[in-house]
C-alpha cells in the first residue's frame, strides 16, 4: 500500500491505496484527458459517507466493469 498526497478542493490530504487501485487510478485519469487529482476530488465530491480510499476503490472496480 502507498500512501499519496493530494489537493481536494484546496485542502491537502492523504491516501493510502494498494498499487494495483494507483495505477488503474492514473490510466483512468488519463483516459479522461484529467489530472488526477480533479478525477480524486470528482470522486470525493460524489462520495457521500463513504471512507474516500474506499470510495476510490469501488469507483476502479465500477469502471472496470464497464460502469
Amino acid at each position: 500500500m502507498k500512501k499519496h498526497s493530494v489537493r481536494i478542493a484546496g485542502h491537502a490530504t492523504s491516501i493510502t491505496l494498494e498499487d494495483p487501485f494507483w495505477e488503474a487510478l492514473r490510466a483512468i485519469a488519463a483516459e479522461r484527458g484529467q489530472p488526477l487529482n480533479d478525477l480524486i476530488e470528482d470522486i470525493d465530491n460524489k462520495r457521500g459517507s463513504d471512507n474516500l480510499s474506499s470510495a476510490i476503490r469501488v469507483f476502479v472496480l465500477k469502471h472496470s466493469k464497464g460502469g
